[in-house]
């Protein structure tokens, strides 16, 4: 069966069918964007998540469909825009949100596998305690490479590139510049064309 009849077959009979459902245990705000308007694979994340996340419990407490490999804790504390649900897809990732502290990730941000967003760390000094939670906000047009970490209080400003690998504990709120290292440091700076003047 070729790509397109398939497409089709999943906008036309299988959406129909799901989008009631979804409605009922996910939050609205989430179920358009590029992946529902364009395309048809947010409804198969959808399904995907009605059985896995609110039947089976993986993530069950997410308001958006999330992939059953990866762990996101404390939802309500993550802001981003739905255009970006495909960061929620993918596996190997820990999303560790707070009730006193926000991971807020900026429209455009790609997040690759096996990434940590964490907010809170252990007191080195005794174990069995917390620091303190730090906020971690992430600018527009940012892109989280493999197995990367970011610890608590970081922000990272419009379109900074953090290599695979990469330990940041600290800020780079200027942005326009990839970084790499544990602990991350500046490589070097983005080159990119104004956007006003791009084709």
């Amino acid at each position: 069966m070729s790509r397109k009849i398939l497409t089709g077959l999943i906008r036309w009979l299988f959406a129909p069918l799901i989008k009631p459902l979804a409605f009922l245990v996910f939050d609205r705000k989430y179920l358009h964007g590029r992946y529902f308007d364009s395309q048809v694979l947010g409804w198969v994340w959808v399904y995907r998540s009605l059985i896995l996340q609110k039947i089976f419990g993986f993530n069950r407490a997410c308001s958006w469909p999330v992939s059953p490999f990866m762990r996101v804790a404390h939802p309500e504390s993550i802001t981003f825009d739905p255009d970006d649900l495909n960061n929620f897809q993918t596996f190997g990732c820990y999303f560790q949100g707070h009730p006193q502290a926000r991971i807020v990730i900026g429209k455009g941000t790609y997040i690759a596998p096996n990434v940590g967003l964490i907010t809170m760390n252990h007191n080195p000094c005794n174990l069995d305690e917390h620091l303190p939670p730090e906020d971690i906000v992430i600018g527009e047009k940012c892109w989280i490479g493999m197995n990367s970490v970011i610890l608590p209080g970081v922000t990272l400003g419009r379109r900074t590139i953090v290599a695979a690998g990469s330990v940041v504990n600290h800020s780079f709120p200027d942005g326009n510049c990839i970084i790499a290292g544990a602990p991350a440091k500046f490589i070097k700076p983005l080159d990119c064309p104004d956007e006003a003047n791009a084709v």
